[in-house]
This record gives C-alpha cells, sequence and structure tokens, in this order.
C-alpha cells in the first residue's frame, strides 16, 4: 500500500459511516490505520479515489444534495496537499426505472482534497418510490475514472421516502443510567493460552486491538473471533469453558459472521501491498473452504438469505460475495449492490443518521415499508446494529459528549420507541467497526472489553 493510500486510508473510512447501517467517523475501518502500520509501501502509481455517504432515506420536501469527497494524485506528484483537478457527473431518474438524467457536479472548494456536491431536482427528489442515481468522476490530472457506486446503471445508489413515519423524541441523554445485562454468557482474559483472547501488537500509539467481531447461533452458542491467536473461541449454552477452533487467517482485525450451520465468514485485508480484501470461508471444525477476493474495499460481512454480503466501503452499497455456495465475479458482485441490507422474504433494512436524527426503514416487496425517524438532543454517532424483531426494529446506536459516551438501545414499534434503555460503551480494546452487537431471538448481545480481558453480555428485551 502507498504512501499516498495510507495517509489518505479516511477514504476507507466510509464504512464507519454508512451500513444500510450508518457509522461515525470515529470509526476505524478494517483497511484504515489499525493495520496501517502491517502493510509495506508499494511503488507509487497515480491514484483516484472518491467517497460518498448517500442520502438513504429522506423526508418530504426536504432538499437533496449529494457530496463526493475526491482525492487524485500523479506519479510524478504522490503526495499532495492540493485540491483534486478533477470533473464529474451524477446519473439519476426518479423511481427505479426509466432513463437517467445527467447533472453536473461541481467543486464546493471546501475541503482540501476536493468536495463535489449537487442537488437533485426537487421533481425527482420527491419521488413517492424513491430514486436512484450512479456518479462518473475522471481526474483531469491522471485521466483515471472512478463510478460509485462500482455497478454504475446496473446497480445504482437508491433513497427511498419516509413517507408517514413513527415519529420519536429522545431528548438529553442522561449518562450513567445503564441497565445491567441479564446474563454473562463468555468472557476470557487477554493472553495467548487456552480460553484467552490476544492482543495485536499495534505499538504505543495506536488502541489495542483484540477479539475484533462475534456471532450468536440459533442455539445461543456465542463465536468470539481471536484474530490475533488465528482461532474462534465457541462458547456453549451449558459449558463454560470455550473451545478452540484453529483459522488461516492473517492475525490482523478482521470481521465475521457465522451462518446458522456454523459456516463462518471471516473478512480481512490481504496483509500485503495490494490494496485488496478477501472473504475467507471455514466451516463449522475450522477447515477452510475457499477465499474470495471481493471486487471492492468492504467493512462488515453478514449472511444474507442466499449467502455472504459485505458492505462496500466507498459507496455504502450491500453486494453479494457468494450465491448458493458459489463465490461471484467482481463484475457480479458490483451488479449485486443495493442500498438496503438484504433479509428473508425479500425485505431490506435500511438505516440512516444525518447529524442527530435516526431513520430507518423496513423495506419490502412492492410498496411496503415501515419507517421511523428519531432525534436526539445528544449527538449521535455510529448506528452499531438495525435487526428486526417481529414487526418491530431493533437499533443500537452510540450517543456521545466530550467526556464520556455510551449506547443507546431502542425498539421501534408502529407508534415510535416502545422500549429504550442504555448500556456502558465497554470498548478498550478496538474491533471491526460495527461487530459489538448481535440479536438473537429475543435477546441482544453485547461484545465488550477492558483492561482484563474481554466479555459478551446478554440482555434479554422481553418484547411481547
Amino acid at each position: 500500500m502507498s504512501e499516498a493510500r495510507l495517509s489518505h486510508s479516511k477514504f476507507v473510512g466510509i464504512a464507519g459511516l454508512v451500513a444500510g447501517v450508518v457509522v461515525g467517523a470515529v470509526t476505524v475501518v478494517l483497511a484504515g490505520t489499525a493495520v496501517a502500520h502491517r502493510l509495506a509501501a508499494a511503488a507509487p502509481e497515480p491514484l483516484l479515489e472518491a467517497t460518498h455517504l448517500p442520502p438513504l432515506l429522506t423526508a418530504p420536501d426536504e432538499r437533496v444534495e449529494l457530496r463526493y469527497d475526491v482525492y487524485c494524485t500523479t506519479a510524478e506528484q504522490i503526495e499532495s496537499d492540493a485540491p483534486c483537478d478533477a470533473t464529474g457527473s451524477v446519473f439519476v431518474r426518479a423511481a427505479q426505472v426509466g432513463p437517467f438524467t445527467e447533472i453536473g457536479l461541481r467543486d464546493e472548494g471546501s475541503a482540501s482534497e476536493g468536495r463535489f456536491v449537487t442537488v437533485v431536482p426537487s421533481a425527482v427528489a420527491r419521488s413517492p418510490s424513491g430514486f436512484a442515481y450512479y456518479a462518473v468522476i475522471r481526474s483531469r490530472a491522471n485521466g483515471k475514472t472512478v463510478t460509485l457506486p462500482g455497478g454504475g446503471a446496473t446497480a445504482p445508489q437508491r433513497s427511498a421516502p419516509l413517507l408517514q413515519s413513527a415519529v420519536a423524541t429522545l431528548g438529553e441523554h442522561g449518562f450513567g443510567k445503564t441497565r445491567t445485562a441479564d446474563r454473562r454468557v463468555a468472557e476470557a482474559a487477554w493472553g495467548t493460552g487456552p480460553g484467552e483472547v490476544g492482543l495485536e501488537d499495534v505499538g504505543k500509539n495506536l488502541s489495542p486491538i483484540g477479539g475484533s467481531a462475534f456471532d450468536v447461533g440459533p442455539d445461543g452458542d456465542v463465536y468470539v473471533l481471536d484474530e490475533a491467536n488465528r482461532r474462534v473461541l465457541r462458547w456453549g449454552t451449558e459449558s463454560g469453558s470455550p473451545a478452540q477452533v484453529p483459522l488461516e487467517i492473517n492475525g490482523t482485525l478482521a470481521d465475521m459472521s457465522v451462518a446458522a450451520d456454523g459456516t463462518a465468514y471471516v473478512l480481512e485485508t490481504t496483509g500485503a501491498a495490494r490494496d485488496t480484501m478477501l472473504l475467507r470461508t471455514f466451516d463449522a471444525n475450522g477447515v477452510a473452504k475457499g477465499t474470495s477476493e471481493l471486487a471492492e474495499r468492504a467493512s462488515q460481512v453478514r449472511v444474507g438469505p442466499s449467502g455472504p454480503v459485505v458492505l462496500q466501503t466507498t459507496s455504502g452499497q450491500w453486494m453479494s460475495a457468494a450465491t448458493g455456495g458459489r463465490a461471484l465475479s467482481p463484475s457480479a458482485q458490483k451488479a449485486s449492490g443495493r442500498s438496503g441490507r438484504p433479509l428473508l422474504g425479500g425485505r431490506e433494512v435500511v438505516v440512516y443518521r444525518s447529524g442527530n436524527e435516526l431513520r430507518a426503514a423496513l423495506i419490502g416487496p412492492g410498496f411496503f415499508r415501515k419507517t421511523w425517524r428519531v432525534t436526539s438532543e445528544t449527538p449521535l454517532a455510529e448506528v452499531q446494529l438495525a435487526e428486526p424483531l417481529g414487526n418491530r426494529l431493533v437499533v443500537v446506536v452510540r450517543t456521545f459528549t466530550d467526556q464520556r459516551d455510551e449506547f443507546v438501545v431502542l425498539v421501534l414499534g408502529p407508534r415510535g420507541v416502545e422500549k429504550g434503555f442504555s448500556l456502558d460503551s465497554a470498548d478498550w480494546a478496538e474491533t471491526a467497526p460495527l461487530s459489538r452487537f448481535r440479536l438473537a431471538g429475543q435477546s441482544l448481545y453485547q461484545l465488550g472489553s477492558t483492561p482484563a480481558g474481554m466479555f459478551v453480555d446478554r440482555i434479554d428485551l422481553e418484547v411481547k
């Protein structure tokens, strides 16, 4: 990875902003600075990188502005603080079918790297079925072109209208009134021995990293990715000691998701000079079943209805990495991009944080749609989790001040917030960006850490 890519790793960081779930800029993504110290420098080459935070959910009569942060260099000028000399267009259409209309991007001139913006025409932005768009950006300096999202017209960004939403106001958050977990279902001290979890050797000026991801099986088994020791630790519901399953991984910060049959999907960087991401697949015994190179950088992996899906870092789209056990080609991955995370039954969950407002939607076939708008007087950061629970949606979002932070858990129902409480952030060690919470049945699980070790707590929601 070149010095230009390392010093501009924030262009990977949009994964910390969008997730079908949107995250705050404080998040460090898998290919960001947390692992940059492990990557060797490559020969300089011209660059063109762009990121975009899509307006996934729009309110009626809202002025919709599309913003793209662009960075480019030439082979002769690999590191530069000068604005990127680029041009570009957005291709937009109302609804989900029909021809696209080209709209030019203008250089806002407010960012050192280059920020390009345009406003979606109100007739398009107010379409009752939403609108779709993609951007093509070209560097005048080096001639390179980038399309966001990667699928272009085949898999454009899609923005859905909120229409009639359940509305709630959280007010000012009261810190220090956190809920106690119902049960601690897993814990391990830091270390390399049996039943311990390792810490990556990241140096004095970087946050400790360990137990970078976890998941919960349908039977309640808890899986923790102990990437530093290259294994998964599995706690059964009746056993206090975890089983140890070795994995052939590279030992750096990674995300993980486990299917119902125990198949584990691990998303990690290559650990080499190439700026690529790998998705490794293991059976329940840790036997490698395959490794796929992803078409786009990604920050999350989740199990979708037909296989693993990953979240693109530059454009915030979810794309399929494999279907029916068969890895998809790069072009097929890009063509599968979608704005919401796919669920069973053809549904999608979409969550968008805009300032101190949280917008969420469950979207299904036809015109099925449930939407929510939640505002807060205390600043909101990343949305860690958004999962359906029957006809409700469980959301976990971080709230913060300059002095402290906590997680707020919301159960959203037809009329707004049906249940809400806060949890201690318990994030002494860094994890993958959005891997601190999982929902299994009617219980919420939290991955936490202290200077002594990591743990997984279970919080029963008891939703009728």
